[in-house]
C-alpha cells in the first residue's frame, strides 16, 4: 500500500522560449536531478498560493499562476507525490539558487538532455514535442 501522497505545486514559467528549471540540492530527495520549480502545498494553502511562496522562496522570483497544465501522482518506493504544474507568469525577480543547486533557461528540445525525476517525465516530454 502507497503512502498518502505530498502534495506538490510546481511552476512552467517561459521566457524568451526558454523553460526555467532547477537543480536539487545534494541531500535532498532525488539530489542532482533537475526539476520544474516548486514545494511541498502547507495544510490549508491553495496549490496557488503554495507555487507563489515556493517560488520566492526557492529561487528569488514572483509569479502569477495561471492555469493548470498537467497533473499527476507518482509512487516512489516509501513516498508518493501528488504534482500539479501550473503555468506561469513572471513578475519580478531574476530566478536565482536560493533553495535549490542550480538554475537554468533551456529550450523546450533540451529538456531531455537533462535527468529528471520519473514524476516529471511524461510533462518533459509533452513540453519537448509540442514547443511549448
Amino acid at each position: 500500500m502507497n503512502p498518502v501522497p505530498i502534495e506538490v505545486s510546481a511552476g512552467v514559467l517561459v521566457r524568451d522560449g526558454r523553460i526555467l528549471i532547477t537543480r536539487r540540492p545534494p541531500g535532498s530527495h532525488l539530489a542532482g536531478l533537475w526539476e520544474f520549480p516548486g514545494g511541498k502545498r502547507q495544510p490549508g494553502e491553495s496549490w496557488e498560493a503554495c507555487l507563489v511562496r515556493e517560488l520566492e522562496e526557492e529561487i528569488d522570483v514572483t509569479v502569477a499562476v495561471g492555469a493548470l497544465r498537467f497533473e499527476t501522482v507518482h509512487h516512489y518506493p516509501g513516498k508518493s507525490v501528488h504534482l500539479r504544474f501550473f503555468d506561469c507568469t513572471w513578475v519580478r525577480g531574476e530566478p536565482r539558487p536560493v533553495e535549490c543547486a542550480e538554475v537554468a533557461w533551456v529550450r523546450p528540445a533540451e529538456l531531455a538532455r537533462h535527468s529528471f525525476p520519473e514524476a516529471d517525465r511524461e510533462l518533459v516530454a509533452r513540453l519537448a514535442s509540442s514547443g511549448i
